[in-house]
């Protein structure tokens, strides 16, 4: 408008079409107040206003005419008044519009419409803030969804009367849907708050919330074992420990468990020293005297008793006789001296002549040593063994015609070694080595068991840590074509690795690392690794974390409130957590109990001393998150210490409520068994096990049987969550025999971790050029539904249809799934009937004929 008003004109205005210098805006009515809408036009002879569709009668225009000084050009304006009863008028139609039209002599124009709403705010807020109890440094969400209103209303939140400004208090946070959200908790922020929405109407309240953050108890340490109280014979000593680290606050719970603890003990009486008899007289000597001597060891002086008193050595002379025959043997003393030193010479001959020998020989076992070395080189990865019926399509060549750029990370060109289905490995030490000296993997285990590792291209493969269920699937086409990966999957231990957790955040799942990180990939792997939490969502707010270049635990998913538009993807079934990622680098599951009912299952595992000889017997009861790599860990440990299994695991679910684990025993046969327990249980407290930092916890319960004779145990073991649930271990067993009936077979597997990476076709139930054809197949959309999607329901993945539908071939994501979830248990021809029942024939006579010819 203002370009056309300061333009060039013709001399003649009636060459020009209308143009608006005012145009009508939007209005809202307050109460009955009418609103005025002006619109203003250059050059016109005639303007009007249009509502509804329907011309408004010239009366009731407020029409001026004006000349603009600059241009000389003829300026109408008009005026129309709405009041709300005209707004009101067209009830249950559309909103109430009106329109401004310009007319000149050579044409006609028209204004934006201006809509015309009735403001109100009502009065009910559709969702107020819940107070809430906390624990002190626990994240807070306050939820407010205010009233409707026209316009919308602005949200403000109030603590005490006084409006927070997340600006200045960083440790508030007022997201885009008006929550409020307290970071972590303190102290300070117990109060009342209040959400307070506004318009231009009217300004309403919520009914305020109370957060209360409470601080629970916690033991100081226990003080030192007081002397005993008995200064001879059997006593007791004492210690004691205060509810004071941290003091309990606003109603936190107090300290569960003894501030005092006794514990027998037994003094040492005091024991004065007694004399020996005195020992036989000496010979006599040269210079005429002969001697003998006593010590104070009947008894020895003990535990501050008093030593003998008197003299411990005695002599006396000899007659001139006895002195002559001793002169005599001087000689006889000088001869034997002389045969003594003899035999110390020939010793010390045949000494030197041993050590001569032995480094001779330990010379030429060096050089064996070194010869040995020069004959070993890299051994080949074990390759799962391919079908005999698909030979032909677990042949197929990739490009070798181009060589792979460098990333960061470990990379090969095609000519450094590689089979023909993308397969490379080196020497299991010599792996780790190279990888311990990268900065970004010093907190990996040294040890080869923990981790696995292979040589990759475009077609995939899939990495495995034996007996720990924890793998990585890399999908075909994931790596670009033209580049090779060394790809490395490692379990961390908790001791090797800190986590932080905070609240009541638990860890579910092992930490896993898989990479190198900063890898390119196209499509994203699938990590699948156990999780210990129970079956109930929403008890739980699980988050999965990765750990970024600078060491910090970033949270990059929240179980349920995934988006499409991020790099990960997790779905979560019953013990098993599959996460999808497009980046590799370091995972672990994390989960926030909502409520006292959330809880985490562990594994109670029995061991005992494979074989006796003391009257003294040991039972060991372990308590471990239900996850097979830790399982594995502690049967491995038990089988170097040589202890057995006595019993199945049982599964306990160990509840968010504070209470402590206790374990006890009981119904032992009184007349053979007792229990050195001098308490009547054992007790692992509860943040040990729910926020501890080691992998497993065990208690001992050391037993005494009355005589050696005794072999047959039985007795019952109890282990439950105080005001919890429980699980009971009837235990019946001979303690003489040496036998071990319950240990898995899996200990009996070889842990190398080049058995543990199939490359290639031979990593996948599904051939290559199968799975091709099925994407072709399924990937394009159908009218009928017979696609992916029907796939993906008779799979049983549906709920996971958005995340497919995001991906460029979903097909071929529901089928990497379908991999992971069934590599040892995938049945071609049940995937066969899932394609006729979809209508795809010509899907299932590729997949039966290329699997049988």
């Amino acid at each position: 408008t203002e370009h056309v008003a300061t333009a060039t004109l013709p001399a003649s205005f009636n060459d020009l079409l209308p143009h608006f210098l005012v145009e009508p805006d939007d209005e809202y009515i307050v109460k009955n107040k009418p609103v005025t809408l002006t619109c203003r036009s250059t050059p016109a002879t005639q303007i009007y206003f249009k509502c509804n569709g329907e011309w408004v009668h010239q009366d009731d225009h407020l029409i001026d005419r004006t000349v603009d000084p600059a241009t000389g050009l003829p300026i109408m304006q008009v005026k129309i008044d709405i009041s709300r009863q005209q707004v009101e008028k067209i009830f249950g139609l559309d909103d109430y519009w009106c329109q401004c039209v310009a007319w000149s002599t050579t044409g006609t124009q028209k204004s934006q419409k201006a809509y015309v709403r009735i403001a109100y705010l009502r009065k009910n807020f559709e969702e107020e803030p819940i107070g809430k109890e906390v624990s002190l440094n626990q994240e807070v969400l306050l939820r407010c969804h205010p009233p409707e209103g026209v316009p919308a209303a602005e949200v403000e939140w109030q603590r005490n009367e006084h409006v927070i400004d997340p600006v200045s208090e960083p440790n508030f946070l007022v997201t885009a849907d008006r929550n409020l959200i307290i970071k972590q908790a303190r102290l300070a922020d117990t109060a009342n708050y209040t959400c307070v929405a506004k318009n231009i109407v009217a300004r309403r309240r919520s009914s305020p919330a109370t957060v209360l953050v409470y601080v629970n108890g916690g033991w100081s340490t226990w003080t030192t074992w007081s002397a005993c109280s008995s200064v001879c014979g059997r006593g007791w000593q004492r210690r004691s420990r205060s509810c004071t680290n941290p003091t309990p606050l606003n109603g936190g719970m107090a300290c569960d468990g003894q501030n005092v603890q006794k514990s027998a003990c037994t003094a040492t009486c005091p024991v004065d020293g007694g004399w020996s008899d005195w020992s036989n007289w000496s010979e006599c000597g040269v210079d005429c005297s002969m001697w003998r001597s006593r010590e104070c060891t009947q008894p020895s002086p003990g535990t501050g008793g008093k030593d003998c008193q008197g003299i411990d050595l005695q002599s006396l002379n000899c007659t001139s006789q006895q002195c002559l025959q001793t002169a005599s043997g001087v000689e006889d003393v000088a001869l034997y001296v002389g045969i003594v030193a003899v035999a110390l010479c020939l010793t010390l001959i045949l000494i030197v002549v041993v050590l001569v020998y032995r480094r001779k020989k330990e010379g030429l076992d060096a050089d064996v040593a070194d010869s040995s070395i020069l004959t070993t080189g890299f051994q080949p990865m074990g390759i799962k063994p391919s079908k005999p019926g698909n030979s032909h399509l677990l042949t197929i060549q990739p490009d070798l015609t181009t060589t792979t750029t460098s990333y960061q990370g470990t990379l090969h060109s095609r000519h450094d070694g590689t089979t023909h289905t993308g397969t490379m490995t080196s020497d299991p030490a010599e792996f780790m080595t190279r990888l311990s000296n990268q900065t970004y993997f010093k907190t990996l285990p040294r040890d080869v068991a923990n981790t696995s590792y292979g040589t990759f291209n475009f077609l995939g493969g899939r990495l495995t840590i034996p007996n720990t269920g924890i793998s990585l699937l890399i999908p075909p086409e994931a790596i670009p074509r033209g580049k090779i990966y060394e790809i490395y999957l490692t379990a961390q231990r908790k001791e090797d690795l800190r986590l932080p957790l905070a609240g009541c955040q638990t860890l579910l799942s092992p930490i896993v690392s898989c990479g190198p990180p900063g890898v390119v990939l196209t499509r994203p792997t699938i990590l699948s690794m156990d999780h210990c939490s129970d079956a109930c969502p929403e008890n739980w707010a699980i988050r999965l974390k990765k750990q970024n270049y600078e060491g910090v635990w970033e949270d990059v998913l929240m179980m349920g409130e995934e988006l499409i538009s991020e790099p990960y993807y997790c779905q979560l079934e019953a013990e098993t957590c599959r996460v999808f990622s497009e980046q590799l680098g370091r995972f672990s599951l994390v989960g926030e109990s909502l409520n006292m009912s959330a809880a985490k299952r562990l594994r109670l595992v029995l061991f005992s001393d494979a074989y006796c000889s003391t009257l003294e017997y040991n039972i060991r009861v372990y308590c471990m998150d239900d996850t097979q790599d830790v399982f594995k860990e502690v049967m491995q440990m038990e089988r170097q210490l040589g202890g057995r299994l006595i019993d199945e695991p049982h599964v306990l679910l160990f509840k968010d409520s504070y209470h402590n684990l206790r374990l006890s025993i009981h119904d032992m046969p009184q007349a053979h068994w007792r229990s050195k327990l001098l308490a009547g249980y054992q007790e692992i407290p509860f943040y040990h096990i729910w926020n501890g930092s080691q992998r497993f916890l065990h208690c001992t319960f050391t037993l005494e049987r009355l005589n050696l004779s005794t072999c047959e145990l039985t007795c019952q073991l109890c282990v439950w969550q105080v005001e919890g649930e429980g699980q009971s271990f009837s235990l019946d067993f001979n303690i003489a025999k040496d036998s071990r009936p319950l240990d898995p077979e899996f200990l009996l597997m070889d842990n190398n971790p080049s058995g543990s990476a199939l490359a290639g076709p031979s990593a996948f139930q599904i051939p290559y050029l199968i799975r091709q054809k099925i994407c072709s197949s399924l990937d394009t959309p159908c009218p009928n539904g017979a696609d992916w999607r029907l796939l993906a329901q008779r799979l049983k993945l549906d709920r996971h249809m958005s995340f497919f539908a995001s991906k460029a071939s979903p097909t071929s994501v529901i089928l990497d799934l379908w991999e992971a979830q069934h590599f040892h248990s995938g049945n071609l021809n049940q995937l066969a009937t899932v394609m006729a029942d979809i209508g795809k024939q010509e899907a299932m006579i590729f997949l039966v004929s290329d699997g049988e010819c």
